[in-house]
């Protein structure tokens, strides 16, 4: 019998990698490769399939053919060991320093993020798994400015969940037969392989939030996966659990069978509101002023289409037994201005009220001082019963018009508006390109979804002639390259500005925001300009 090659690593071999891409690390993913990987490919094309659907008048709804996953009487797994109590979770990305912060937070859940707040660096991909192996030895610290990071006691840890990247997306420096690899299989398989064992040994287990997915068949092929993994290493079937994130407008007419699709492995789904809204751009960007949203700021999370889709979300989620899971709360606190930090911590109070009140059983923040008061709202709820899963929300009847009633948001499209878009869109990829994927911007938690946000938002304003709600202007390809040209002049006055990387920025802005031909995510061409 021939053997296979193993799998080739183009990226440097920095210090300690050899620690976690070992041949026998790298051989299991390449057997998740070499299994999955033309499924991962169809399913993708599937995607396309449906776009050029909706693109050309199509529509999206409940499926006639899944009428009997939503009818029948099944439920998911029970809340697996460290996943009973998620009142407060708390994300972030896997460097070193962040590791330890989110873990000693007081939070009961870290999603430990190789997603939308990490820069996807070889250096970071990498580093990151040996910064979760080495927090599950303790044997992790950290320095700085004069100050030690340490880890508080196993018991007063944060439970971790891992965010790999999304089927969409490839780790460039990773070759099986000459072919990258499904970054999502890269991420998970290393965290599997390495840690497992050790969540295990630790009472736990080997939890995940799965991102950008928009069908149930694909939540089916993360489930195969699972399957796999759990055979290939001798874990008992189940032991893994994930949590979907509801984050395409596709997934939340099939949030019943995706939870279906994962039942053994389930862990319930989230509220990934600020994808959630990119989905909605992407998917009707060509159907006129319908699926048109008013400026970003503008779209809470009371506007009738959102509300919809929390409600079902929470609806779904306890009638099968699965946690519901709220979003984040993108404001943070600032230690210097107290007159900020009382408008955050305000804003965050009344979205976590409003979040617990609807029956979520936790949420998100971004920063470890919005950790108490998020628990302090959960709790005023759940007392000391660790979910609400037995409020069933039976009161809760959306329909497919509901969801796709985007129409109905209040709010303008202003030039202040449009010049926030921009100012935030060349920070954000300025400091992605950098290497770092969480970036506070303006008082606010920016990753890569709110990025997408503003580029999204600008493309469909040009090719739907917005006229701007103040001014008059009307938005066109030549006012966003001279507001392009105005937000960089200030920016460049502030101090740290690095010129190659907003050079950068500007190029990778114009082209996902100016071009005719729509780039399905910013971080395809971004990751193209990385080493």
């Amino acid at each position: 019998m021939r053997k296979e090659a193993p799998m080739e690593i183009t990226g440097p071999m920095l210090e300690r990698f050899e620690e976690i891409l070992t041949p026998e690390a790298l051989a299991f993913v390449a057997g998740l490769h070499r299994k999955f990987d033309a499924r991962r490919l169809e399913l993708l094309e599937a995607r396309q399939a449906r776009q050029a659907e909706l693109s050309a008048g199509g529509t999206l709804d409940f499926l006639p053919e899944t009428k009997a996953v939503r009818e029948g009487e099944w439920r998911v797994a029970p809340p697996a060991p460290g996943l009973e109590d998620r009142r407060v979770e708390i994300t972030g990305p896997v460097d070193r320093k962040m590791t330890i912060n989110a873990l000693n937070s007081g939070a009961k859940v870290w999603l430990a993020d190789f997603e939308d707040a990490n820069s996807p660096l070889w250096e970071n991909c990498v580093s990151g798994q040996l910064n979760l192996r080495e927090a599950l030895d303790r044997a992790i610290d950290f320095e700085t400015g004069g100050k030690s990071y340490t880890l508080k006691p196993d018991a007063e840890l944060a439970t971790i969940v891992v965010r790999p990247r999304g089927w969409h997306l490839n780790e460039k420096h990773a070759l099986v037969d000459g072919r990258q690899v499904s970054a999502s299989l890269f991420d998970f398989g290393l965290y599997f392989f390495h840690c497992a064992a050790r969540q295990i040994a630790k009472g736990k287990g080997p939890y995940f939030y799965l991102p950008k997915m928009e069908s149930h068949l694909e939540a089916r092929l993360w489930n195969d996966v699972f399957v796999h993994a759990q055979e290939e290493l001798g874990i008992d079937h189940g032991t893994i659990r994930a949590t979907v994130l509801i984050e395409t407008y596709p997934a939340a007419f099939e949030m019943e069978e995706i939870l279906y699709e994962l039942r053994d492995h389930s862990a319930g789904l989230n509220a990934g509101r600020w994808d959630y809204l990119f989905s909605v751009i992407k998917k009707f960007r060509t159907r006129g002023r319908e699926f048109l949203l008013p400026e970003r700021n503008a779209v809470t999370m009371t506007a009738p289409f959102m509300r919809a889709y929390t409600e079902l979300l929470v609806r779904s989620c306890h009638k099968r037994g699965a946690h519901a899971i709220g979003g984040m709360a993108a404001f943070i606190p600032s230690r210097r201005d107290p007159e900020v930090n009382a408008v955050a911590l305000e804003k965050v109070r009344a979205d976590k009220t409003r979040e617990s009140g609807d029956g979520f059983d936790g949420s998100w923040v971004a920063h470890p001082d919005l950790v108490p008061i998020c628990g302090e709202v959960f709790t005023s709820v759940l007392g000391q019963r660790p979910n609400q899963l037995d409020r069933l929300r039976e009161d809760v009847d959306v329909s497919a018009a509901d969801l796709l009633a985007v129409s109905a948001t209040p709010g303008d499209i202003t030039e202040n508006g449009l010049r926030n878009n921009v100012d935030v869109a060349l920070r954000y990829l300025a400091a992605w390109m950098g290497g770092l994927g969480a970036v506070a911007i303006h008082n606010l938690m920016e990753d890569a979804a709110t990025a997408e946000i503003s580029r999204s938002q600008i493309w469909q304003w040009i090719h739907n002639g917005i006229e701007l709600a103040d001014t008059g202007a009307v938005v066109t390809k030549e006012l966003v390259e001279q507001i392009i040209a105005e937000e960089l002049a200030k920016i460049a006055a502030e101090p740290g500005y690095d010129e190659a990387l907003y050079a950068q920025a500007e190029a990778l802005f114009k082209e996902v925001a100016l071009d005719d031909d729509f780039a399905e995510f910013l971080t395809l061409p971004a990751y193209a300009r990385m080493p």
